[in-house]
């Protein structure tokens, strides 16, 4: 074909260079290193919006200490579905990662992912009830069998010490811990996969660069108009396929691409904020992700939790993350995001999912007219003796809330991770916030057997995946000695600490 010797021809473009698009290309080139990839980034570097560390918890999400992950059913039982599905897809996650150190794309994956205790902690007879059926029906799972539970004080002053200082020894506490926990770098692990892809043939990575439109070609291939910010000049390229990966910037980029399937997606743009510890030897004396129960009417995002992380090489304290409003979908965006998104097919859909959020709208309103006294209160309720001048104020990510239709055309606020496609499979769009990053490797599997169905069913395809993912095609949450045989390998690749059992 003609087309496909002019130089601004891809076989695939990927918008946004964050995690989603790092693993989505290097898939696709260890798939058909023939094809052609350009990726788009509005930034002048990768992952500077979400995949960057300071921007996101940097937990591995794998339901071991969220308990939004868990319901309470009207019974009192607890559904553990949606965590087992989420650990499932963390350990396909880790898989596919220790592939990526073996082949040396990662060269060093302590600077990626690192072992830390997962916990949750929760105070109240109701919420200590809570932990203890949440963890009875998680450890029977084989996914959860490592997890340990207490509500002795000693026990959880020696897991977790610097929440217990100070605290009242006649409090009803509960506690669980989970010691595979992991802490990740969605930055640091993206950049790999990102150095990987630019040093492969038929690779395009280009920064400050600007969709302005996105369009359907009669030929059925997609024409995207880039700006150069650089140097202000538009260029046209064209794709068979597009994938918009571009955080909190891929519902307006959804809504130029026009087709049908987008319409009635709104978004609700949620900002962010942690308490960042500046004193060493508070530092020192926390080493887990501890997470505690969501405030009512509060989003999943906001669920408190105390973190130690590695970040830039050093150790951080963070608390939070204290939730905001901003009409910006992206940090670096701009204040017209959310105003310019509105169209008549989505505006019924904000409107009404507003409606029916309002406990949402006032825990924002008092996130956002919160003092710093108000802020060290809520630190207090997980570390008693925090004092405010040993804490930095620092802005964490922007989060974009999906809205969309439901059967009856009203709106329903989404708090998860969504793919919108075209009916054909040429282009797809990632929408939403957590669990995102922590299940990565998962979505754009799926992203890959629907927008290439004809390649996924290839044995060519199906060699290769398995190769990279050896559990393809199998569950790990069902078949035990699987589970166990992955885990071991990707434990030992990934250099975290796991006791063979």
């Amino acid at each position: 074909m003609k087309e496909n010797r002019e130089e601004n021809f891809s076989e695939v473009i990927l918008i946004g260079a964050g995690i989603m698009s790092a693993t989505l290309g290097t898939f696709i080139k260890k798939l058909e290193p023939s094809w052609k990839i350009k990726i788009f980034e509005r930034m002048d570097r990768v992952t500077a919006e979400s995949s960057e560390a300071w921007n996101n918890a940097g937990t591995g999400h794998s339901a071991f200490c969220e308990l939004n992950y868990t319901t309470e059913q009207e019974d009192g039982s607890i559904n553990i579905d949606k965590a087992v599905k989420i650990a499932e897809s963390f350990e396909v996650s880790k898989e596919f990662w220790a592939t990526l150190v073996q082949e040396g794309i990662i060269e060093n994956p302590a600077e990626v992912i690192r072992s830390i205790p997962h916990m949750s902690f929760v105070w109240g007879e109701n919420n200590a009830t809570f932990l203890r059926k949440r963890f009875e029906a998680m450890s029977k799972h084989h996914l959860f069998s490592d997890m340990e539970f207490s509500n002795d004080f000693d026990q959880i002053k020696d897991w977790m010490p610097l929440i217990m200082e100070g605290r009242d020894a006649s409090q009803e506490l509960a506690a669980t811990r989970v010691d595979i926990g992991t802490d990740v770098n969605f930055g640091a692990l993206a950049t790999s996969m990102f150095g990987y892809l630019q040093e492969s043939d038929n690779v395009e990575l280009r920064l400050h660069q600007e969709v302005g439109d996105i369009k359907r070609l009669a030929n059925g291939n997609w024409e995207l108009t880039i700006k150069d910010l650089d140097s202000g000049k538009d260029i046209k390229y064209t794709a068979r396929f597009i994938f918009i990966g571009a955080g909190g910037g891929s519902l307006p980029l959804l809504e130029k691409s026009g087709i049908p399937e987008g319409k009635g997606y709104g978004g609700f743009p949620i900002s962010g904020k942690w308490l960042v510890c500046n004193k060493p030897e508070i530092i020192e004396k926390h080493n887990a992700k501890v997470y505690g129960k969501a405030s009512v009417g509060s989003p999943p995002m906001s669920v408190p939790h105390l973190d130690t992380r590695m970040i830039d090489g050093k150790r951080a304290l963070l608390f939070g993350p204290y939730a905001g409003f901003t009409t910006k979908f992206l940090k670096y965006g701009s204040y017209m995001d959310l105003p310019q998104s509105i169209k008549w097919s989505n505006i019924w859909p904000l409107i009404s999912a507003g409606m029916h959020n309002l406990s949402l709208t006032k825990y924002l309103v008092e996130q956002v007219t919160q003092s710093p006294e108000e802020r060290l209160s809520a630190l207090k309720e997980y570390f008693p003796e925090a004092e405010l001048e040993d804490w930095d104020l620092k802005d964490a990510g922007q989060r974009v809330q999906v809205i969309k239709k439901d059967e009856n055309g009203t709106g329903v606020l989404e708090f998860g991770t969504e793919v919108v496609y075209a009916q054909d499979g040429s282009l797809a769009t990632l929408l939403g916030a957590s669990p995102g990053a922590s299940t990565s490797v998962s979505i754009m599997i799926s992203l890959l057997k629907k927008c290439f169905p004809e390649m996924e069913a290839s044995e060519k395809w199906r060699t290769e995946l398995t190769r990279m993912i050896p559990s393809y095609g199998k569950s790990l949450g069902a078949d035990i000695q699987l589970f166990e045989e992955t885990r071991r390998r990707t434990s030992d690749a990934l250099q975290l600490d796991y006791s063979y059992s």
